[in-house]
């Protein structure tokens, strides 16, 4: 069986999606910044699932990840089939009140990474009969999110960014997916330093590991866009229907400091 590439593939979704393939056989090839929760993941799931895992410890914000990544994979001539673009996080805050570090940052891993990783390895993926790319994005990305603004923005451009994708590739053995869940447990609420907004947002926040099933699920049925739970989907098809005007204003309700 050939490598699922994961991103941010220490925790919350990124983990039970390398989970979910695990189960499906795949072996995975699994990036985040921390080396010791890797190193726990890999003796964990390779002892569960009796599959080949290998990690690398990278901030994949860094220029040049995209390059390590490449040259990690193609020195130890590993055959990989399925990308998944996981690692991303969002900052609670206004424009002006935020570090102008923090936001480029931001920018640079949940976008610029992104394309840098898909334009890597498309090639490398191309070798294979049958390869996926999966994307994740958020609900935040179909409407503008004050006081979450850059961040919603950074989710935007991946949805639009994976749809294109995906039509360039039609006619290749490449299946393009992207992934908008909605709030979801994991450790996002904490990086963002939402912690007022916690006891709210578990009210609706749904399991990583139901989100991860919808998504890996969807990206092996090639479908090429996915919401997971009906209460996110029904939230964005409002964005379609209401005045942008209205869905901004409750944004703004939630989400103002």
């Amino acid at each position: 069986m050939s490598y699922a590439l994961i991103t941010g593939a220490s925790g919350g979704i990124g983990l039970c999606i390398a989970e979910q393939l695990a189960l499906k056989g795949y072996n995975l090839l699994l990036i985040a910044r921390s080396e010791s929760k890797l190193s726990e993941i890999k003796a964990k799931l390779s002892n569960q699932y009796k599959v080949q895992i290998q990690y690398l410890t990278l901030d994949i914000s860094s220029n040049h990840s995209h390059q390590q990544i490449k040259e990690w994979v193609l020195i130890n001539n590993w055959s990989v089939s399925i990308l998944v673009n996981n690692a991303g996080y969002g900052l609670w805050d206004s424009v002006e009140e935020s570090s102008l570090a923090d936001l480029q940052n931001m920018i640079q891993l949940n976008t610029t990474s992104v394309v840098n990783i898909c334009h890597t390895f498309i090639p490398i993926l191309r070798k294979s009969d049958k390869s996926y790319i999966m994307n994740i994005a958020s609900t935040a990305s179909y409407q503008a999110v004050p006081y979450l603004s850059t961040y919603a923005a950074t989710k935007s451009f991946i949805v639009l960014f994976t749809r294109g994708l995906r039509w360039e590739l039609k006619d290749s053995s490449i299946s393009v997916t992207c992934v908008s869940p909605g709030a979801t447990s994991t450790g996002f609420i904490d990086r963002a330093g939402m912690d007022k907004l916690r006891e709210k947002a578990e009210k609706f926040s749904m399991k990583p590991e139901l989100v991860a099933r919808i998504a890996v699920r969807a990206m092996l049925n090639k479908q090429a866009e996915v919401i997971p739970g009906f209460a996110n989907w029904l939230s964005v098809q409002l964005t379609y229907i209401l005045p942008k005007s209205l869905i901004e204003k409750i944004a703004l309700g939630l989400y103002k400091k």
